[in-house]
């Protein structure tokens, strides 16, 4: 069951002035704040999934140089777009928003829905991430977690407990929402919750959901993604090719080669392997 916390309207007065006091004199710059494009939020937010903000940084200049439209990102072929994706890693991202696009050209006229419960039905969308598309991309009251966040309030409200469960958060995330300005708050909460990371013992070691990101050197995703760069460079490319030149185990890469095939990201015709069009 979760601990509810119910916070006094003096504690929530003092938590968002401590919050905001701290957003106006540090707060953070990126070119995915404040812009009035969702899709151009959507392509941020995805990137944004498990890679760290000054790798996204650069990689979503290019990305929307590319494919500045959600038109012209469901026209593209796949092999462009994991291409253009190339460097961010988690290709399986790129795969899903190339079908969000296609799908929101198709189904709802090119404007990206200001509903969680029909964003979350897109692979690649869960709830947290359809909630904080609508308050980044239409300032809608939303309730979500990520990392920042989940460090800014273990912090704040649990300093001295461990394995907090997320359903101990989400009340008091609600509770202290500024439900006039949701975007804003939410960039001050994250760039406190970074301030905290740095000058801290990471506060989200103490939530129950923590856990360290795999290795990534010698791991399938390294792999993975060494395979789709070769093709990205060599058009097409024999299955010996690749044996020969991943240092892994033959049978190691043939897996990983069939895995990236069944889940669309490659083909195989005539003894060859290229990029899915």
């Amino acid at each position: 069951m979760p601990r509810v916390q119910t916070l006094s309207e003096k504690e929530v007065t003092l938590f968002k002035n401590l919050i905001y006091g701290y957003y106006e004199s540090n707060k953070r710059l990126f070119s995915w704040r404040n812009v009035d494009n969702a899709y151009h939020i959507v392509v941020s937010e995805i990137m944004l999934q498990q890679t760290q903000t000054d790798r996204v940084a650069k990689k979503y200049e290019e990305f929307l140089g590319v494919f500045p439209t959600i038109q012209s990102l469901a026209q593209a072929s796949l092999d462009r777009v994991i291409a253009t994706w190339q460097g961010l890693g988690y290709n399986r991202r790129a795969i899903a928003l190339k079908q969000f696009a296609e799908v929101v050209v198709a189904e709802h006229g090119g404007a990206v829905p200001q509903d969680p419960e029909i964003l979350v039905a897109f692979k690649g969308i869960g709830p947290n991430t359809a909630a904080s598309i609508c308050a980044f991309a239409f300032n809608k009251p939303t309730i979500f977690i990520e990392t920042n966040i989940r460090s800014v309030y273990i912090h704040e409200f649990f300093k001295d407990e461990t394995e907090v469960h997320d359903r101990d958060l989400m009340p008091l995330i609600e509770q202290t929402l500024d439900k006039n300005n949701p975007r804003t708050w939410y960039y001050a909460l994250m760039d406190y919750g970074v301030m905290l990371k740095k000058t801290l013992k990471n506060p989200s070691r103490k939530s129950k959901h923590h856990a360290k990101q795999s290795r990534f050197e010698g791991s399938d995703r390294q792999v993975r993604g060494a395979i789709l760069k070769m093709l990205v460079i060599g058009s097409t490319l024999s299955e010996e090719y690749f044996v020969e030149t991943i240092a892994r185990p033959a049978e190691k890469v043939k897996q990983i080669l069939n895995d990236l095939e069944t889940e669309g990201f490659i083909r195989y015709k005539k003894g060859h392997y290229s990029l899915s069009s």
